[in-house]
């Protein structure tokens, strides 16, 4: 081995050192300078010298991949799922069955808590992680391998020289709470809906194509569970300890229990403590210790026989109902809030909670001063589940019931109901001040225009300033005019300095190319959204046509219901719309399909594209293969004419390109092709 592979080998195991550290045993070793100067030489050495570069480097973390099909893959061992038990004597139950089909008394049990997160399974073979999967259906799940890189908690090369030659560990992919907030709030300030619970969150940041969106989520993973062949250790206590000495985080919240008070003990303690975790937990894991035992109990279809799952109770709180108050959307729905004393639940103190819209208001059927039933669960938003009235006020007809308002409680605009919508909306489309702000919100966020140095709160403050009135002031905007102070409604202050004024002109500029379906999205028309924008640009081509169009020929556009089809007309037929889009055709905004020329030049060949590039982003060669007669494919296969590399592809696609015997080829062989 040479000095510089040496030298990489030695930062790759210091660094994987260090992260186990500070992520795993919370108890970093170097600071972060050091840290960040360690892995920016490893970076240099290995882009200078790629024979070196490896898949368990810790540069590979985020890779920068996009994924567009998650390729879907067997599970060696099915991941089943377990049975669950709500109260302490189902508990008492599966222990006494447990015990009756073994015909053993005594038995030894290790009680765990059930993370809720989204179950996944790691596949390492020779110390070095080559694939993460979901748990699916149990049998296949999604090939995951490149989000879950991105979690630092992870190993991507074990610890020690004791791990078999191959296993799986399985575990849970959890967003620790801060994380979660934190995460909440930018999704707020850039004018998009915030996620309502960990679980769903983590598991929606799996799904997601580009792993460097993933790596910005700070997502944390707990592993519970090994299986495969060539583990000696016969106790499953034995194995999770085993496992922390490979650099796996499974935290210390697991013990072995002697007998059912033992359990209920653990079970009693967590149903307390779980509010001091900075995480979710849902319930209680307890498994048999003695692993030879299992296959003796075997298991259902589903579940296992030697473990169970005990579920918690959701947590309830009880409050005096103080008042309602009535929040507007941009798209004028609007949304009664429940207003109580403040109660402690789940570890928070909670004030308000949604009660969604009229209909679920009247099945609560609130009256002024009753106690609310209030209950968080698994949760991050508190809801609220039953209203229990006065009796004493009730039996005397005094009882005060509070109707859902009749006007918009911002512009006193009446009300509307459509047919066949739970909820109520104010009208006043253009004049109502929420939504207005609303949809500037949502004009300037990433699926829309992406004018992402704005922000949807400096959006609000600049709204409130008068420096923009409607989508195409924002155009008018110089740096000068953003410069400065701003104050919001309750006293709140902003400071805009001249390189925040720049990149956000900056921002607006490159914000003009940005495709028709998302200027079209990013209008805000009332049920048109994401998927439903780009259908109606390719069909009708240019905002004209979409104008001109009738409710009859909407609906003749796949996908296209009456509902959306009756907004669309709507929008169109208000003058002050059709006086926006022009004034934003005049600033540079395209609002028709740019039509390519397609050739035939790659002539159906397949490829995939893997790097980075100097004359194009890999997205512009996906779509030059596709305009010149080629397909893209997500993954290697036998089927594969073509691999483009780029700098920086990783040594195992090249490896199988080279068993598969698929040409290789790089950018200035790419553009050649095309001439």
């Amino acid at each position: 081995m040479n000095s510089i592979q040496q030298r990489i080998e030695e930062l790759k195991q210091k660094l994987n050192r260090y992260s186990y550290e500070y992520y795993v045993l919370d108890r970093p070793t170097v600071d972060d300078i050091s840290f960040d100067l360690m892995m920016k030489e490893l970076e240099a050495l290995e882009e200078q010298y790629p024979q070196y570069l490896s898949p368990d480097s810790p540069t590979q973390r985020v890779g920068g991949e996009i994924n567009k099909e998650f390729q879907q893959v067997e599970h060696r061992f099915p991941m089943l799922s377990l049975a669950n038990t709500y109260s302490k004597e189902e508990i008492v139950d599966f222990v006494r069955r447990a015990e009756e089909l073994l015909g053993m008394k005594d038995l030894e049990w290790v009680c765990e808590l059930k993370y809720d997160g989204l179950a996944i399974s790691l596949l390492y073979e020779n110390g070095i992680l080559v694939r993460a999967a979901t748990r699916g259906n149990g049998q296949v799940g999604d090939d995951v391998t490149a989000n879950i890189k991105t979690i630092h908690s992870v190993p991507l090369r074990l610890m020690g020289d004791d791990y078999p030659a191959e296993f799986e560990i399985r575990g849970e992919v959890i967003f620790p709470h801060k994380a979660f907030e934190d995460f909440n709030r930018q999704r707020i300030e850039n004018g998009e809906e915030p996620f309502a619970n960990c679980r769903n969150a983590a598991s929606g940041s799996l799904k997601l194509q580009d792993s460097r969106q993933v790596a910005k989520r700070n997502l944390d993973c707990f592993l519970y569970f090994i299986i495969g062949d060539g583990l000696d250790l016969q106790t499953h206590y034995q194995r999770l300890r085993k496992a922390q000495s490979w650099g796996f985080k499974t935290g210390n919240f697991f013990a072995v229990a002697q007998n059912i008070n033992e359990i209920t003990d653990f079970i009693n303690y967590w149903d307390k403590q779980r509010f001091e975790l900075p995480f979710d937990i849902d319930g209680i894991v307890i498994k048999l210790n003695d692993i030879s035992l299992w296959d003796r109990l075997g298991s259902t279809a589903k579940s296992p026989r030697w473990a169970t799952a005990y579920k918690f109770k959701a947590e309830q709180a009880f409050s005096k109902l103080t008042g309602v108050e009535y929040q507007v959307g941009r798209t004028g729905i609007v949304t009664p809030v429940a207003e109580f004393e403040p109660v402690h639940l789940g570890g928070t103190t909670v004030k308000r909670a949604t009660l969604h819209n009229e209909a679920q208001m009247e099945l609560l059927d609130l009256c002024k001063g009753d106690t609310l039933v209030i209950e968080k669960g698994g949760e991050i938003i508190p809801k609220i589940v039953e209203a229990k009235h006065d009796e004493a006020i009730l039996s005397q007809g005094k009882a005060e019931r509070i109707r859902f308002v009749s006007h918009c409680p911002v512009c006193g605009s009446e009300l509307v109901k459509e047919q066949d919508q739970a909820g109520r909306f104010c009208p006043n489309y253009n004049h109502c001040p929420p939504q207005i702000l609303g949809r500037f919100q949502h004009f300037i966020s990433k699926k829309a225009m992406n004018i992402e140095s704005l922000g949807g709160e400096k959006m609000r403050y600049l709204l409130n300033a008068g420096k923009v009135s409607d989508f195409a002031s924002i155009y008018d905007l110089r740096q000068e005019d953003l410069i400065g102070t701003y104050t919001s409604e309750d006293g709140k202050k902003i400071s805009i300095q001249e390189k925040g004024a720049n990149n956000i002109i900056t921002a607006i500029d490159i914000s003009r190319k940005v495709p028709f379906e998302r200027v079209l999205y990013a209008l805000g028309i009332r049920y048109v959204g994401e998927v439903g924008a780009k259908t109606l640009a390719r069909h009708f081509e240019n905002a004209d046509n979409l104008a001109k169009a009738s409710a009859e020929e909407l609906l003749g556009v796949e996908d296209i219901g009456k509902t959306i089809a009756e907004s669309i007309v709507s929008y169109f037929a208000d003058s002050e719309n059709l006086i926006q889009i022009e004034k934003l055709k005049q600033r540079g905004l395209q609002f028709e399909i740019i039509k390519e020329e397609k050739s035939n030049l790659l002539g159906g060949k397949s490829f995939v594209v893997s790097g980075t590039f100097k004359s194009f982003s890999r997205e512009e060669i996906k779509k030059t293969i596709e305009l010149n007669g080629g397909k893209n494919v997500s993954s290697l296969s036998s089927k594969t004419d073509y691999l483009v590399c780029g700098e920086r592809i990783g040594p195992e696609k090249k490896r199988k390109a080279e068993a598969l015997n698929i040409k290789m080829i790089g950018e200035n062989e790419f553009i050649s092709m095309l001439g």
